[in-house]
């Protein structure tokens, strides 16, 4: 925020992810890291006003936008629409949100100036009556600022709510965007409240760059046209844990987030901060704020992943296993209280006596790994749906282990967005039947299980896919410091207990940033799950790599 300040910003907007607040239908957590009004008071603080974001849906490269996935749950469900379990259960959290942020309007002392009704629901726009009801259900709880819409231009005349200033998001300044906003809305303020600054990576594509000069100078114009800009993202890249969205147009891609925005990922200057603050402090009659001083990275010693278990001897510090005659969707699992299973893995196991052709009808949501008697056999996909199947002798165990890699967080599928195994599969043609699953959610609960599991010495040729633990040893004041795990195939990272977030050898991105405040002075437990190849060694560097580049277009 200091950075912000010192940049010449003035405002600070925010999303708020749902499915955080509310990880459980009726289990709320405003705490900690998820503490909304003490980040909101930490903004006033530092002298900037709050433009907020309160969704439901905020998309956001966010798994499913930020919904629950527990809404997934009813299988009649139709998100962001006036359907009946989506609007009790947008109330529900409302009546829990909208008090926290009711004080902090500008109106009553505080920071927050403006809120957004929902997030580009004109790309969506499912329901003429459901933009009304978001509006009223902010206004009837005490929202007494300025209410908004954000859209692109395709999406403005569908997206708009009465009583709510329309704004635009763009990279590239048109003048039929001005056009646009001027017809639409005569005499009123024009906005950009979504510049994009850089843009967002999938992954196995190349790292996506915006040029300075080009961000420059269109921020430059937009400014001289008398228009208020929105920086998306400031500061912005990295999406922990399994918290990453995806796009599906004709072919599914999960979102690897590193956002080439002003501020890298850990808060360091780039070339487009100094444009924009020498373009911004134009703009001010008084000289900005000196810029901080930046934290100093760290490089340390290499960590050998000296133990390991197996993800088959690990199933037993799962929730469950569950038996069920046909597969059953992640979100519908029997765990977490009944909320189902929203992120990780899911492990189908049933036995086969012959081979042949499996064929998964495209009901294997997102990536498969298939063994027979714990050997791997290949892969099934989205494009991949058929795998071929050894013959062998008597009955074995066909275990699927499925991974979602992140849900649809933009368009028009996300009441598509079921994960694990959506339907039957087949062998042979004949639906297989009788599973015994097991949720491999990869909770912290889970992982504090497997930390007490006994731990073997790994092998130069260990089983995977699987568990490694090793160490690293902090001496002095924690650093932030990227990890990097060449010779490591694809996985999760975790660090005392917390998920860092997803590698994969793919790339674009071959670091994972990791903030000082998750370190200690001291020994530090590393747990990898990999599932196909693994390394012994685990490198923490200074600097991060974002794979090879390419110009937005």
């Amino acid at each position: 925020m200091l950075k912000m300040k010192a940049g010449g910003l003035n405002t600070l907007t925010t999303y708020v992810p749902w499915n955080l607040h509310e990880p459980e239908r009726g289990v709320f957590n405003f705490k900690d890291q998820l503490d909304l009004e003490a980040y909101i008071n930490q903004a006033a603080e530092v002298g900037l006003w709050v433009i907020l974001r309160p969704g439901p849906y905020i998309c956001s490269e966010w798994d499913l936008g930020g919904l629950p996935s527990w809404l997934l749950r009813d299988k009649d469900m139709r998100l962001r629409t006036t359907y009946e379990g989506f609007t009790e259960a947008v109330d529900a959290y409302f009546d829990k949100l909208i008090p926290i942020v009711v004080p902090l309007q500008f109106k009553k002392g505080g920071p927050i100036i403006a809120l957004q009704v929902e997030n580009e629901y004109g790309s969506y726009a499912m329901d003429k009556e459901y933009m009304p009801y978001i509006k009223e259900a902010l206004l009837s709880r005490g929202i007494d600022e300025l209410l908004m819409t954000s859209d692109n231009k395709e999406g403005f005349k569908q997206g708009g709510v009465n009583g709510a200033l329309g704004t635009i998001n763009l990279q590239k300044l048109k003048h039929q965007h001005i056009k646009h906003l001027a017809t639409a809305q005569p005499h009123k303020p024009k906005m950009v409240m979504e510049y994009w600054t850089g843009w967002f990576d999938s992954w196995g594509d190349l790292h996506h760059i915006f040029p300075p000069e080009d961000m420059a100078n269109v921020v430059t114009e937009i400014l001289r046209k008398d228009m208020s800009i929105n920086l998306y993202m400031f500061h912005g890249g990295t999406n922990f844990g399994f918290m990453n969205g995806a796009l599906e147009f004709n072919i599914y891609k999960a979102d690897v987030i590193n956002y080439d925005a002003p501020l890298s990922e850990a808060g360091d200057y780039t070339v487009k901060y100094l444009l924009l603050r020498d373009i911004f402090s134009r703009y001010h009659s008084e000289r900005l704020p000196d810029m901080p001083t930046l934290s100093r990275k760290a490089a340390y010693e290499n960590s050998i992943m000296y133990q390991h278990v197996s993800m088959w001897e690990a199933l037993q510090y799962t929730e469950g296993p569950f038996k069920s005659e046909s597969p059953v969707n992640m979100e519908n699992l029997p765990v977490n209280n009944d909320n189902g299973q929203s992120y990780g893995y899911t492990l189908y196991e049933t036995q086969i006596n012959r081979g042949g052709v499996l064929h998964s009808q495209n009901n294997v949501r997102d990536r498969a790994l298939v063994f027979v008697d714990q050997q791997f056999i290949g892969i099934l996909k989205y494009k991949t749906v058929e795998l071929a199947v050894p013959d062998g002798k008597g009955v074995r165990k066909l275990s699927v282990l499925v991974e979602n890699c992140g849900r649809v967080n933009y368009g028009k599928v996300l009441d598509q967005q079921r994960k694990g195994l959506v339907g039957d599969i087949l062998l042979n043609n004949i639906p297989l039947k009788d599973f015994t699953i097991y949720s491999l959610d990869m909770k912290p609960g889970f992982i504090d299980r497997l930390s007490g599991a006994h731990w073997k010495v790994a092998p130069d040729a260990p089983t995977v896919p699987g568990f490694f633990q090793g160490r690293l040893f902090v001496d002095g004041y924690p650093r932030d410091t990227f990890v990097k795990l060449p010779g490591w195939s694809k996985g999760v990272v975790f660090i005392n207990g917390q998920n860092l977030g997803r590698y994969w050898s793919i790339g674009p991105q071959q670091t994972l940033y990791l903030p000082g405040p998750w370190l200690h002075s001291g020994i530090n437990q590393i747990i990898i799950f990999e599932e196909q190849e693994a390394e012994k060694k685990v490198l923490f560097v200074d600097t991060p790599d974002l794979g090879m580049t390419v110009d937005i277009q």
